[in-house]
């Protein structure tokens, strides 16, 4: 288990520059229409659309998979337990396995939701893998105005994420060396799984509250007005990127509603 936040792209790409905030703005607004329709052609032409801007952010296509690849899992989650549980099995039937009869429809409905899935997360994705996290909470401060205590409470949780992983492997050889070991028996490693996750929550909530405890000591809840030793400037190439990625959203809705394929999540 291995978790990284460090930026992975060219930090002089085009896109990779911009100011953090633009970057969170334009993916939310991005994000955003694929919340307002359940047809499968609005998330396969977003998910274009992010793909084919990749290299502008300076990111290499093999690196965002390896960033990336628990969207593949989730991706996988969601299409079997459509596939098993889903309670509109209109269409065609393709196969029969029992009482799980897959259908066209079980699979239209499936794959729209893991391209959903796949388009709303890849642009926070590409967000995090250019923009250092200091220099994000940085700006969610001066740009955004956000309260310095959660910027910088944000800001320390997810530089904790990478002492995650550490512990984990920490655990798993401690609890190997122990004798503690599942073998090939799929229960004792589920069990051992559950135990280990346990273990690392506790850890976790202990190193939190230290740590809270130490930011609150050192004043970063003082209320005493904060100096910044790293400006953020927010630009006219910003508010570009964040109105080219609302006009790409809202061309992308228009080629829908046009082709008749638009399906509102409400209505």
């Amino acid at each position: 288990m291995s978790l990284t936040v460090a930026p992975i792209a060219d930090p002089d790409a085009p896109l990779a520059r911009r100011n953090p905030v633009a970057k969170l703005g334009a993916a939310l607004l991005f994000s955003m229409m694929l919340v307002l329709t359940l047809d499968p052609l609005t998330p396969a032409l977003a998910l274009a659309v992010e793909l084919a801007v990749v290299p502008l952010f300076g990111l290499r296509y093999p690196a965002l998979a390896r960033r990336a690849w628990p969207l593949a899992l989730a991706g996988a989650g969601v299409l079997v337990t459509m596939v098993l549980f889903a309670a509109d099995r209109a269409g065609t039937t393709l196969l029969a396995l029992g009482p799980f009869d897959i259908t066209t429809g079980v699979l239209g409905t499936a794959l729209a939701l893991v391209l959903r899935v796949f388009a709303v997360a890849l642009p926070g994705v590409i967000v995090f893998a250019t923009t250092d996290p200091t220099d994000l909470a940085d700006a969610l401060v001066q740009n955004a105005k956000a309260p310095p205590r959660f910027a910088i409470g944000a800001l320390a949780t997810f530089r904790m994420l990478p002492l995650l992983g550490a512990e984990w492997q920490m655990l798993t050889l401690a609890r190997r060396a122990r004798g503690v070991d599942a073998g090939r028996n799929p229960v004792a490693r589920l069990r051992l799984f559950a135990a280990t996750t346990f273990a690392l929550l506790v850890g976790a909530i202990r190193r939190g509250t230290r740590l809270a405890v130490a930011m609150d000591a050192r004043g970063f809840d003082s209320g005493a007005p904060r100096t910044y030793a790293r400006r953020q400037v927010f630009r006219g190439a910003d508010a570009a990127l964040l109105a080219g990625a609302a006009a790409v959203a809202g061309a992308i809705l228009a080629i829908s509603v046009v082709t008749g394929v638009f399906r509102p999540i409400i209505g």
